[in-house]
């Protein structure tokens, strides 16, 4: 029989029968649903998954990341802010920067130094560097430094570093994906440091410099008044635009002159025979003597085995005969001073020499030395030796374990030029030395003390004296503004004997000195100290020139060629 079936129905599943004929019958795979029921639940859940993420994504932290792909849009570029100016007394600049240009798409919108008349400045003003590590962790401005600034590394730019630094503005652009400028969104414009006023004459410096380039040399010019520092230029010198600008430097770490080497302040040296200024004091004022006191030169003196000259006799074989303290500084008579100092001993000495500022930092504000003040005490501690009376000799003429700065040494012989006032030098401009506070120190010196020592000076610039370049120091009638001063306050300028009567004469005050230098070249260290005019000094100029020979014949000539350029100049 066959079978019946509907073409609007589906066949049922087949199956072999046991007896073998084929049977049709309906059959469930067990199996197949489970992979069914298992596809939909991933399904399901996957769904769910992407559903939870999306509201995550929009509803819970929507905010943070369309802030995050509105950052990524929008980009910070640091404008830097122009640093302070550094100017000089009048005005003159000496170091600026160039305003940034804010229409540039660069990372760093900078602001460049740069630098007016950079080798005589140097030392004086100093250079900036990209600031390290050690800057970024030590810094104590209230606008602190970030990664990539420049910082002061040395002089003023060093000093002044939080005056002078300001703050950094920003600029925000808008940018494709890529990164591509699109266009400026703001600007928010920086805060310039201050500008910062020094006490140098820029005309007096570059003056200076010139003078000493190409020598181991320093000059220091002080308004005695007040301390002010009109001249501070140390050679060889460096030129701090390259460190600026990034250029090749190395050179300057190698030269074995040392150009980075701030000789005013860093360079320690035995004073030589200005330091005979200190035992005149201290012996007047201690009535070790007096101005009638008279001291036989008799050529040299004797300590144990050792014999002690004076330079005239050495030089000429000729002697003084008997002289006083006035004579003394005049002639800069080595047998004085070598029996001055025995009367006086080394620890008067000593004291004197600390009431003068030596043996201890000036308080500029740059890196300092404090040099060597030595006593028989010093000498037993650091050298287990005892101390001899040649050593005393040595010490009352400057020389011997004695070691100053040149900035000790102007500090201290400015003292004579403004009635016994020690006064710190001062780095910035007073403008009113009557209503601002001096920093000076009025020394334990008598007026007529002081005026025997000031003769001594006096009489070491005129005819007979050691400082020869200045006996017939003068400049032209009415050559500057210098001159055109109330009656008295220069003294009276006369012509010049021997020379024409369009010369007129500015008497000034100095001391010569010439001290060892143990160098290899022989050659002593050449000391100038002058201050002018005499009755009523405006400015007081030390120079030393490192192996340069004598004073009177190496440095008194640079400190009449910068005297000459201030007097004579029209203002």
């Amino acid at each position: 029989m066959k079978p019946k079936f509907s073409f609007h129905k589906k066949l049922s599943y087949w199956q072999k029968g046991d007896d073998g004929d084929i049977d049709f019958k309906p059959k469930n795979n067990f199996s197949n649903v489970i992979l069914l029921y298992l596809f939909s639940l991933g399904a399901f859940l996957g769904f769910a998954i992407i559903i939870l993420r999306l509201f995550q994504l929009t509803i819970v932290k929507g905010e943070y990341y369309s802030r995050l792909a509105e950052e990524n849009r929008v980009r910070e570029i640091v404008v830097e802010q122009q640093r302070g100016k550094i100017i000089d007394r009048k005005g003159i600049v000496l170091a600026e920067n160039k305003k940034a240009d804010v229409e540039s798409t660069g990372e760093r919108l900078s602001s460049g130094r740069m630098y007016q008349m950079p080798e005589a400045i140097a030392h004086l003003v100093g250079y900036r560097q990209l600031a390290d590590e050690e800057d970024l962790k030590n810094d104590n401005c209230l606008n602190k430094l970030r990664l990539g600034d420049k910082v002061g590394k040395k002089g003023a730019e060093k000093l002044f570093e939080c005056d002078l630094r300001g703050n950094p503005g920003k600029k925000l652009v808008e940018t494709d994906a890529r990164g591509k400028y699109l266009k400026t969104l703001t600007v928010v414009p920086p805060v310039d440091g201050r500008t910062i006023q020094l006490a140098i004459d820029s005309q007096l410096q570059a003056k200076a410099y010139a003078q000493i380039k190409g020598k181991r040399a320093v000059v220091i010019g002080l308004k005695p008044e007040t301390g002010e520092i009109l001249i501070f230029a140390s050679s060889p010198s460096f030129n701090p635009q390259l460190f600026e600008d990034g250029g090749e430097v190395a050179d300057y770490f190698q030269d074995k002159d040392k150009p980075l080497f701030d000789r005013i302040t860093e360079g320690v040296y035995p004073a030589g025979s200005i330091f005979k200024l200190v035992l005149a004091t201290g012996a007047l004022e201690d009535k070790t003597i007096d101005d009638r006191t008279l001291i036989d030169d008799g050529g040299s003196v004797k300590a144990g085995t050792q014999t002690f000259g004076n330079w005239y006799f050495l030089q000429y074989g000729k002697t003084e005969g008997q002289i006083n303290i006035v004579k003394a500084l005049q002639r800069s008579n080595d047998i004085f001073f070598y029996k001055l100092g025995e009367k006086m001993g080394p620890d008067k000495i000593k004291s004197w020499a600390e009431k003068l500022g030596y043996g201890r930092k000036t308080g500029l504000g740059f890196a300092e030395q404090e040099g060597t003040m030595p006593s028989p005490f010093w000498k037993e501690a650091t050298l287990k030796e005892n101390w001899y009376l040649g050593d005393t000799y040595n010490f009352s003429i400057g020389q011997g374990y004695l070691l100053a700065t040149p900035l000790q040494v102007a500090a201290a012989s400015a003292v004579f030029a403004n009635g016994g006032y020690l006064c710190q030098p001062q780095l910035l401009k007073i403008r009113n030395p009557k209503s601002e506070i001096r920093n000076c120190e009025k020394l334990p010196i008598s007026e007529k003390n002081l005026n025997i020592i000031r003769e001594g000076m006096k009489a070491a610039c005129s005819t007979g004296g050691t400082g020869w370049p200045f006996f017939d120091f003068g400049i032209p009638k009415n050559a500057g503004a210098n001159l055109n001063l109330p009656a008295g306050k220069a003294g009276s300028p006369v012509p010049i004997a021997g020379n024409s009567a369009n010369l007129v004469k500015i008497q000034t005050g100095c001391k010569t000195g010439t001290a060892e230098s143990h160098a290899k070249s022989g050659e002593p260290h050449a000391w100038f100290t002058v201050f002018a005019p005499y009755e009523a000094p405006e400015i007081a100029i030390t120079v030393l020139v490192e192996e340069g020979g004598q004073g009177s014949d190496v440095a008194a000539p640079i400190a009449r060629k910068i005297l000459e350029d201030y007097f004579g100049r029209q203002e």
